[in-house]
């Protein structure tokens, strides 16, 4: 008998009641979450199936309408492609700085005592229920902005990818925290010791060296963003159009699912499948970000 195959009889052999009861249960969970998602994957795909018998992939993928709901109905997914990644680009435009420079000052500058209070106060954000984050952009930011940019609508992707930046902004100072915390503290040692100050070592030696976490905590975010509902649904407006200005209205993939699932669609329709066909690509953009962000996660932990 092998040492590995000894080692897990006597094991199977020595363990409690409570703890193989213990394992079963934990297991349990494991594969609950599992086929939970196996149970989405095959809905999904099933659905989504159906949808491209009848429309075909050239209708979604090369036309650049999306009007399923009308008389003419047009498949075109990219209008929808295009709000999601402007709300998106515009959430990680105010994110990634505000959230960067929160985690060098957590990690770097702010004494304990200070640390012990913003960290948790920031990642209260977090907690706020998506639906104010919406309302706080349409009632509170777009009239701001309205002041500010000319011929900005009442709906509009940029106020809803300021609030979303707001929203995702602890993700990114959170996990950046964690990532420049990482550093070891003989690369800022070194550098103090060969004449640098402590901006110049922060800058040129510990944020280059907690790069991959700091990227991970971006793409982590911006997938979060991807997925986000209900602040693009009330702020951006369902007007989807293949455009990269930020003063219109727009909508997202997100908002698309809402604004059918909330109508008087019939099930079984091509129209309602449609929703199908919007979620499987939402699913595959947010699985696709999520797996590359955890692969920068465990490079910048192999590297701390």
């Amino acid at each position: 008998m092998s040492g590995g195959s000894l080692a897990e009889a006597i094991r199977g052999r020595s363990e409690p009641p409570r703890e193989r009861l213990v394992r079963a249960l934990i297991l349990g969970a494991a594969l609950l979450s599992v086929l939970t998602t196996a149970g989405i994957v095959a809905v999904l795909a099933g659905e989504t199936v159906g949808f491209f018998r009848e429309v075909g992939f050239a209708a979604f993928f090369l036309d650049t309408e999306w009007t399923p709901l009308f008389a003419r109905a047009r498949f075109g997914i990219w209008p929808l492609v295009a709000g999601t990644a402007l709300t998106s680009a515009i959430a990680l435009a105010v994110a990634v700085p505000v959230g960067v420079l929160a985690a060098i000052y957590l990690a770097e500058f702010a004494a304990p005592a200070t640390r012990r209070f913003v960290k948790p106060a920031l990642e209260l954000l977090a907690g706020v229920p998506t639906v104010v984050y919406g309302y706080f952009a349409l009632i509170f930011v777009t009239p701001l902005l309205q002041h500010l940019v000319p011929g900005l609508a009442s709906f509009n992707a940029l106020g809803a990818g300021i609030v979303m930046g707001l929203m995702i902004m602890p993700m990114v100072s959170s996990l950046g925290d964690d990532a420049i915390r990482a550093v070891p503290d003989a690369l800022r040692e070194g550098a103090m010791a060969l004449g640098a100050d402590r901006l110049t070592t922060v800058l040129r030696v510990v944020l280059p060296a907690a790069r991959s976490g700091i990227l991970a905590a971006s793409i982590l975010a911006v997938s979060r963003a991807i997925g986000e509902t209900m602040i693009v649904t009330i702020a951006a407006g369902q007007q989807p159009r293949l455009t990269a200005d930020p003063r219109v209205p727009v909508e997202t993939m997100t908002a698309y699912i809402v604004q059918v699932s909330l109508g008087d669609t019939p099930a079984g329709s091509l129209a309602w499948r449609t929703i199908f066909a919007v979620a499987a690509m939402l699913f595959v953009s947010t699985l696709a970000m999520n797996l590359l962000g955890q692969r920068l996660a465990r490079g910048a932990r192999r590297q701390g």
